[in-house]
């Protein structure tokens, strides 16, 4: 991964509302008052890290797999998007998964892989080629747009940041504000927060048409009034923050 000195740091958002409340941490978890209460969804991320000589063949394989589960409709997820990292760790591929109907669809999902002899072939012929995996499950911000598929070419970032345990609600009471900054170039695909797994953890994910860009884009933002002091106020909640730039996959649906 790429991290990133924090003095360099800005952050980003997708504009729902012109009045958002501000978030009470005393009164609820914050995974209810920040998530979407419109909506169900429960996402999981993979990060995959694959032996070099395998890469192709590994995306091959990947793909094969996600489109059979897009056709089968029996199976409740499906993939949002697949990457392969450019800068940042390498010979890594990254898989965004949603569920519609949070736990249970997970839950149904997962059993009825489990039950699958050719899933269950597929997994064994996938392990073969890679060197470590995690995951995480994760809720969308309120305050973001659902991620959808859009056309390519374009490459992303993902921006993760790993907050002092307690500061999640502070967190997105500033970004409920700060996201009208980064909407003119449509480059917001998605925000999240982690449930399970490494907890106290933000992805924010990027597109852009180029590395210039992207700096571009991210400069722009400087010059509008308000956005230095999101900065400001949001660096002291960080414990640590990285940047993955990523090629999407020629299946993912993010192109």
């Amino acid at each position: 991964m790429i991290f990133i000195p924090l003095s360099f740091h800005s952050r980003k958002g997708w504009f729902r509302s012109p009045i958002v409340d501000k978030a009470d941490a005393r009164k609820d978890a914050h995974s209810n008052l920040l998530s979407k209460k419109e909506t169900s969804n429960l996402y999981k991320i993979q990060f995959h890290n694959v032996k070099p000589e395998c890469l192709e063949d590994y995306n091959s394989l990947e793909a094969q797999v996600q489109i059979r589960l897009h056709e089968d409709q029996d199976y409740p997820c499906e993939v949002v998007g697949s990457w392969n990292t450019w800068y940042g760790e390498q010979d890594q591929a990254v898989h965004l998964w949603r569920y519609r109907g949070g736990y249970p669809a997970l839950t149904e999902c997962l059993k009825k892989l489990n039950d699958n002899k050719e899933y269950g072939e597929f997994r064994k012929e996938r392990a073969k080629m890679l060197v470590s995996r995690r995951n995480q499950l994760l809720l969308e911000f309120s305050f973001w747009n659902e991620p959808e598929p859009r056309p390519g070419p374009n490459v992303y970032e993902m921006r993760t940041y790993h907050l002092k345990p307690g500061t999640m609600i502070e967190w997105g009471n500033h970004w409920a504000r700060a996201i009208r900054y980064r909407q003119e170039n449509n480059e917001a695909v998605g925000g999240f927060f982690s449930q399970i797994g490494d907890l106290y953890v933000v992805h924010h994910l990027w597109a852009y048409e180029s590395l210039l860009s992207r700096e571009e884009t991210r400069n722009s933002a400087w010059l509008k009034e308000g956005w230095d002091s999101n900065v400001y106020y949001t660096v002291p909640l960080i414990r640590s923050m990285e940047s993955r730039i990523m090629i999407p996959t020629k299946s993912s649906p993010l192109q």
